[in-house]
């Protein structure tokens, strides 16, 4: 089966489509709460979409889905430099949408890591990225002229949940990416709902689409969020928190006790 249509429907034909995130959010909450999500997004794959919005890579996401969370459509991972489609259980880049991404990055990889090699307060991650390079932070030995550094280079720098610091292209992140994989699918927008927890997940809640900061959030995200219309700040934690969103701004119907 092809899950660009599954069941045979194209994602811009859902009545819904939920754009999520996934540590502390499509993979938060309790037991109990991400199995009615997952089991109510896969009783209702006519109507429902699902993408990823993840700092994650696509072989991490495609073991999660091999392991029974539910496969997305498409993905936008690695902190918002790739966007793929989901086919056969695969993850395919999808080139036209990624151009920008790739010119801007160049081959910028190297020169971030000579850069930053022996930063206090930074541990390079192992994982080979293709357009970003990604530290576990310390904040307690953290010298914050890291900032610096990078944007001399002409990239972008991004902290989240105090512990993890992203080298990106310049103005690439997930919120342009999600906007832009949107506007390539035909999605309506106002049918969309993006989910997040921290403050790499900002951008997405606040690039016009409705969203959710699902209880358990960075506060430093809640800060940001706090007062805009359009973002509803959950009670429920994680997957729970989801589907409180999805109620409130009347987005599909949910099962009695959702």
């Amino acid at each position: 089966m092809s899950f660009d249509h599954p069941h045979g429907r194209n994602i811009a034909d859902c009545k819904f489509v939920l754009a999520t995130d996934l540590d502390g959010t499509f993979l938060g909450g309790t037991e109990e709460d991400r199995a009615r999500l997952y089991d109510w997004i896969e009783a209702n794959r006519e109507t429902v979409g699902l993408i990823f919005v993840t700092g994650r890579d696509p072989k991490f996401i495609g073991k999660l889905c091999d392991g029974g969370v539910p496969w997305p459509e498409y993905v936008v991972g690695d902190v918002g430099t790739t966007i793929a489609r989901v086919e056969d259980g695969k993850i395919h880049p999808i080139e036209p949408l990624e151009v920008e991404i790739a010119e801007t990055w160049g081959d910028a990889g190297a020169t971030v890591r000579d850069a930053l090699h022996g930063h206090p307060g930074l541990t390079l991650q192992e994982t080979d990225f293709r357009y970003r390079i990604s530290y576990d932070l310390d904040p307690d030995a953290f010298d914050d002229s890291a900032h610096d550094k990078v944007r001399e280079m002409g990239h972008d720098t991004l902290v989240s949940d105090n512990k993890y610091f992203d080298v990106l292209p310049r103005g690439i992140s997930k919120g342009p990416s999600l906007r832009r994989l949107v506007t390539h699918l035909g999605i309506e927008e106002g049918r969309v709902l993006a989910a997040g927890d921290t403050l790499n997940d900002l951008s997405m809640l606040v690039c016009g689409l409705q969203a959710v900061a699902v209880g358990g959030s960075e506060q430093a995200l809640l800060d940001k969020v706090s007062g805009k219309p359009q973002v509803h700040c959950a009670e429920a934690i994680g997957a729970a928190g989801i589907l409180e969103a999805i109620e409130a701004f009347n987005l599909h119907p949910l099962p009695k006790g959702a």
